[in-house]
């Protein structure tokens, strides 16, 4: 026996509140509604869920696993019925998923050009830094970058990454970029989870990448691109993330260090038939390499 969305809805309110009281201002029934549609959901499963301590409830152990359980999927149904919302008579969306710097300084950009041959396609995007369970999630098609090692996809090479040493045009004047090797002599700004990047780059120059591993450090790209326009250091950046601004001139090459190894990959589920997807990976495949093309230019 399946217990009805009512009861559902009440116990996670009263898990969210660890009150009955909290739950019934929230949902707008009575406090006896709330208790009696939690005994009904505890015969169901046939374990307590609450057990009182004061004047209130806390959650047992049963009553906590269940609670985490239930607010996922009940969000996944939330989104499921918005997105059909969204979707209107033509019944067409598209869920994708992407590094959040990818999502706002690429990728947003060039979905005009997407929308612009697929009209009546309702659009998801999704902000993701790691690999996840696709069905699980209900993602058509997510943007990963490294190797092609994500489990049950399947992956369409976009492009290599480039990456470029960047600064401020004030701070590359006043650093003076003829002084020293380029970069060398500048605060230098890291991303955590790519700690190696200057020192890997003062190799290459044959100095001893020591103070290579000193400045300030950023857990996202467009934090640092933010720090590097505002003088604060030189970042080494794909320069896919900064079109915009090597273009503005708000930023300017310093050094252009060697490729790195990974690739970018818009992956699909394996198991799943989808042409909508299918075409938006043929169409983000072209808008990657002319962007690939684009950035040989850079100095």
């Amino acid at each position: 026996m399946l217990p009805s969305l009512a009861v559902l809805r009440s116990f996670e309110a009263a898990a969210k509140h660890q009150s009955y009281t909290a739950a019934a201002v929230e949902l707008r029934i009575s406090q006896a509604a709330i208790s009696r549609q939690v005994r009904e959901l505890e015969g169901i499963i046939g374990t307590q869920l609450f057990r009182k301590e004061g004047r209130g409830v806390v959650l047992t152990t049963a009553g906590k696993a269940l609670a985490e359980a239930l607010h996922a999927g009940l969000e996944r149904l939330r989104d499921v019925i918005q997105t059909a919302q969204g979707a209107g008579s033509s019944g067409q969306t598209l869920t994708i998923a992407a590094l959040p710097t990818f999502s706002s300084h690429w990728l947003a950009r060039r979905l005009p050009s997407f929308r612009a041959r697929n009209s009546n396609v309702h659009l998801i995007v999704k902000s993701r830094s790691l690999p996840f369970d696709l069905l699980g999630e209900g993602v058509d098609v997510a943007i990963h970058f490294g190797a092609p090692d994500w489990i049950g996809a399947s992956h369409a090479p976009l492009c290599p990454e480039l990456l470029v040493a960047v600064a401020s045009p004030s701070l590359v004047e006043e650093a003076g970029i003829d002084k020293a090797p380029a970069g060398t002599n500048f605060p230098l700004l890291h991303l955590v989870s790519r700690r190696n990047t200057w020192p890997a780059y003062f190799q290459q120059l044959g100095l001893d990448p020591t103070p290579a591993y000193r400045g300030d450090f950023f857990d996202q790209f467009s934090t640092m691109i933010g720090a590097a326009k505002a003088n604060l250091g030189a970042a080494i950046i794909p320069s896919y993330l900064i079109e915009a601004e090597l273009a503005q001139g708000t930023l300017v090459p310093i050094a252009r260090p060697d490729p790195g190894d990974g690739m970018y990959y818009a992956v699909t589920p394996s198991s799943v038939s989808n042409p909508l997807a299918d075409s938006f990976c043929e169409w983000i495949a072209r808008e990657a390499r002319h962007s690939f093309k684009s950035r040989h230019m850079i100095a």
